[in-house]
């Protein structure tokens, strides 16, 4: 998983088989806006945001991958990310841009350490270390099997799940909600496998699968910014998974606590990966949530574990949807 030397925010156009399936002035949102973040002074950042989810509070995706960009770019291009550990200390503001502050913690032979402290209003919201390391190969080599799922080309996306939901016979402010959905650019593709068991319409285990990519094209050639944007996607429906068996209650209040992220091997973002999200785990408040992304080779690119506190509250009888 070794980087290519390319700047973090530079997209590859040698890929022949991307280039067929999207122009080349089509550029992934998450490469040109999202993760592209302004340099105002040595190992100071700052990023600006986007989609802001209906909680009105910052995407905790968004400040991950912004954060890994940030510790990115201090280190050399014959370094790639293989961890990231974080805390979500405070509520992101979207009406603020977020600073982000690199600490060169450890410059080391193998092993180079980044802190990252992103910052709004004086304050840190959230605090990072990721790690770099030298690509290594090794005798030791092991895996899970990836799951046995339908081809994302045999199942619907999300916007089309929508649609037919919005056939239904629903309340208006279910309908307004499921407008609002529509209405709302995200910046990653997803079609889950079980969409009634993705969507809580029915009970079921705390797991869900689903494909994802992102939006446009970003290219081969910078394992530094496809680990961006995967940092970016781990967070995507990740701590909902919790909630899964339980569908006579809804969330009343979430908030992620910390986030943690291993990547494994090379990969591209910008086709399609499997998120396989479980939860073993969730009490006083809280639960655990674990999140695998494989490749469509089999090959396991990355996994991710968050805890998060989850409030909830019934959900009344006469609801639907």
């Amino acid at each position: 998983a070794a980087t290519s030397g390319k700047s973090i925010t530079s997209a590859d156009d040698s890929s022949e088989s991307s280039g067929a399936r999207y122009p080349q002035d089509l550029r992934s949102v998450l490469v040109t806006s999202v993760l592209n973040l302004e340099q105002l002074d040595i190992d100071l950042y700052r990023g600006t945001h986007h989609w802001v989810p209906s909680t009105q509070r910052l995407f905790g995706g968004q400040i991950i991958g912004q954060a890994l960009v940030a510790a990115a770019k201090s280190v050399s291009d014959d370094l790639y990310a293989h961890s990231l550990h974080c805390y979500f200390v405070r509520a992101g503001d979207p009406k603020v841009p977020v600073l982000y502050q690199v600490d060169r913690t450890r410059d080391g032979r193998s092993f180079t350490v980044r802190s990252v402290k992103a910052i709004q209003h004086g304050q840190p919201i959230l605090i990072c270390q990721a790690s770099f390391q030298l690509l290594q190969p090794s005798p030791l080599q092991h895996q899970f099997p990836m799951p046995v799922v339908p081809q994302p080309e045999d199942l619907p996306t999300v916007e089309e799940i929508i649609q037919r939901y919005l056939r239904y016979d629903l309340t208006e402010s279910a309908k307004q909600g499921l407008n609002k959905l529509l209405a709302t650019e995200v910046p990653i593709e997803v079609k889950p496998v079980s969409p009634a068991q993705f969507y809580r319409h029915v009970s079921g285990q705390p797991r869900r699968l689903f494909w994802a990519r992102a939006r446009g094209h970003i290219g081969e050639g910078n394992m530094k910014l496809h680990c961006c944007v995967a940092a970016y996607v781990s967070d995507f429906a990740l701590l909902g998974t919790v909630l899964l068996p339980y569908p006579k209650y809804k969330a009343r209040f979430t908030a992620s606590l910390d986030h943690a992220m291993w990547f494994h091997s090379t990969f591209r973002s910008d086709e399609w990966m499997l998120y396989e999200c479980d939860s073993p785990w969730a009490g006083s408040s809280r639960g655990l949530a674990q999140g695998r992304l494989w490749r469509r080779d089999g090959v396991l690119a990355a996994s991710c574990s968050q805890e998060g506190v989850l409030r909830v509250k019934p959900v009344p009888e006469n609801s639907k949807l």
